[in-house]
């Protein structure tokens, strides 16, 4: 039999094509208009049009042949300002800043762990890079621990040389979950491994935090904790294009090397002029409070339907003061009827499913605006619950509810206080019986005062109690282990004891030593450890000689001992093992860089965090 091969449509099939000639007025729940910048403003309309008439419709040219304006160092000037960072640079489209910034930051022989539900735009970007990619599940820090880890101790396949750059790259809030990213435990993941950090913070930037400054904000890291900080101007501020974000010298290497500000077309001076006069707005340098009162009620109207959608017994993902909520329908045809059924009666709405997702997690997506008012709300709400009813969309995920009340009160704990994580349910901030902001006007102030005192207090104790134990076990490790040695201690355990003093308290101080044997690696012991990051002592490790080969000259190594709980004894047993004298490095790693580096990715034994990962490269150069 001959196989029919499947032709491709014709002018006729395209002709016979038409539209309704019909259109519905529907309340939109699909657009990422977060801020309703989108709409006509009585600020920002006017500066557009004027600027339109002084600069023209377009640019017409790259930022590099006479297409920067006076309006593209003011917009560039202006989010540096607002995110509290060195340096931004703008571009004319949000996918091409992902898709071109990240393979000229990195290429061959770096290394990239991405989010195993990052945008498309990353993962384009990453794949053109030609970096060795890894995926982390997603939103999970110890995963990304231990991936990292392992890949740091493994280096580059076959060779496994030392990874030139290790670039790990989250997502403020992803577009498909609503999840924001837990990026305080990213961040401290990536300060322990000496990796850089690269933030996507499309959705988040100016929808999180109480000032809309994103993600870093909402969780309370310094932006300067983030290598790179990426977003677009499509979502919050009614225009279009996107930004990078960091310090100077990557920005301006960014100028230099990024394809999409060398050869793309500018972003129009229109565009450019909506997205300053927005964030003037947002930053109140308007003159008025109308930005700040606009995140405010997006918080408040994402806050208010996401307690309804699970009051209603929906399954409706993501995080508090995430804009986006995805309805699950578990089924394609549900999926489509709840679309339909929807646009029939006036409410637009975003359905997503196959390949965007997997066959069985069809959902329906809304996007809630600091522009749809209570009654709109309340009325979508209305029809959503109907339609529920029809397509037998209540799927009493009780475990959910559960998981989003620990999450609310967690969310209004670090927010507004105890006092407002004590009185936070789901429930009341359906009905409108609760009102975080009213904890964070003052009230229940010193209730929330008097719990973080009391709990504090408690764990001082608790802290002084395990550091003094921790303590005498690592010490008499250590006095045994220094014994063993055949001579004085290293000049860095003489400065680690002498600068960490003599015990441990509450405080999280400890005796620092650098003792023992190295085994491919240098051993610390804490004597009393009670915070991690008050117990770092740092060894210099020479490596003589080859390895496998790879290695024909010595290499200088730096590997930094990280005290974590106190445990004594114990190393790493990797490929370059060389005797300590008395108590340190001295004749560092005789087997090569490459044994060195296999052996000191890993706690052994129950033995100090050894992490040895060698920059090579800065970031950029």
């Amino acid at each position: 039999m001959e196989r029919k091969r499947i032709r491709e449509p014709s002018r006729q099939d395209v002709a016979e094509i038409a539209c309704t000639g019909s259109s519905n007025r529907c309340l939109n729940l699909a657009s990422y208009n977060y801020l309703g910048f989108a709409a006509s403003d009585p600020y920002c309309t006017p500066r557009v049009i004027d600027t339109i008439g002084q600069l023209g419709v377009s640019s017409t040219s790259p930022r590099i042949l006479g297409g920067t304006t006076v309006a593209h160092t003011e917009l560039e000037d202006l989010v540096a300002e607002y995110l509290g960072v060195e340096s931004a640079i703008t571009y004319g489209m949000g996918f091409a800043t992902n898709s071109s910034t990240i393979p000229a930051l990195v290429g061959k022989g770096c290394l990239i762990l991405s989010d195993s539900l990052n945008h498309s735009s990353i993962v384009a970007g990453a794949r053109q890079s030609g970096a060795k990619i890894k995926v982390f599940r997603h939103n999970d820090a110890k995963h990304l621990d231990a991936l990292l880890r392992q890949s740091i101790a493994d280096g580059q396949p076959r060779s496994h040389r030392p990874w030139k750059k290790v670039l790990v790259i989250v997502e403020g809030v992803y577009s498909m979950e609503g999840e924001t990213c837990n990026l305080k435990e990213v961040v401290q993941v990536t300060k322990r491994h000496k990796a850089y950090i690269y933030l996507d913070e499309a959705h988040s930037i100016g929808a999180l935090g109480p000032t809309g400054r994103g993600c870093c904000e909402h969780w309370g890291v310094d932006p300067r904790d983030i290598d790179i900080m990426m977003g677009t101007f499509t979502k919050s501020f009614g225009s279009c294009g996107g930004y990078i974000a960091g310090k100077k010298p990557v920005i301006d290497f960014l100028r230099r090397h990024s394809p999409a500000h060398l050869y793309a077309c500018a972003m129009a001076p229109g565009c450019v002029k909506q997205v300053t006069a927005a964030l003037q707005v947002v930053m109140g340098l308007d003159g008025t409070g109308r930005g700040p009162a606009k995140v405010q009620q997006l918080h408040d109207n994402a806050n208010y339907v996401r307690a309804r959608l699970l009051e209603m017994g929906l399954d409706a993902l993501g995080s508090w003061d995430s804009p986006v909520m995805p309805i699950m329908t578990y089924s394609p045809a549900k999926m489509v009827a709840l679309s339909r059924e929807g646009l029939n009666r006036g409410m637009a709405m975003v359905i997503v499913g196959f390949p965007a997702t997997p066959l069985l997690l069809t959902r329906s997506r809304i996007c809630i605006s600091a522009a749809h008012s209570r009654a709109d709300l309340d009325w979508a709400l209305g029809q959503l619950d109907e339609l529920a009813t029809m397509c037998n969309l209540r799927h009493g995920n009780t475990a959910l509810k559960a998981h989003m009340e620990a999450a609310l009160k967690d969310h209004c704990r670090r927010h507004f206080g105890e006092a407002a994580a004590a009185a936070a349910t789901v429930a009341g901030l359906a009905s409108g019986a609760f009102d975080p902001y009213a904890y964070r006007a003052g009230a229940g102030k010193k209730a929330a005062a008097a719990v973080v005192a009391a709990k504090g207090g408690k764990e001082v104790q608790e802290k002084d109690k395990d550091g003094r134990k921790h303590g005498q076990v690592a010490s008499a490790s250590g006095q045994q282990q220094q014994a063993a040695g055949s001579g004085p201690a290293s000049p860095q355990a003489k400065r680690a004891r002498k600068e960490s003093g003599s015990g441990a308290s509450a405080n999280g101080h400890a005796n620092g030593h650098a003792n023992g044997h190295a085994n491919g690696h240098a051993n610390g012991h804490a004597n009393g450890v009670a915070q991690q990051e008050h117990a770092a002592a740092v060894v210099v490790a020479t490596a003589n000689g080859n390895g496998n080969g790879e290695h024909a000259g010595p290499i200088t190594a730096e590997v930094e001992v990280q005290m974590t709980t106190g445990k004594a004894g114990g190393g790493g047993k990797g490929a370059g093992k060389a005797a300590a004298n008395g108590g340190g490095v001295k004749n560092g790693v005789k087997n090569g860089a490459n044994g060195f580096h296999r052996s000191s990715g890993a706690v052994m034994n129950g033995g100090p965090d050894v992490k040895a990962f060698i920059r090579t490269e800065a970031l950029v150069s």
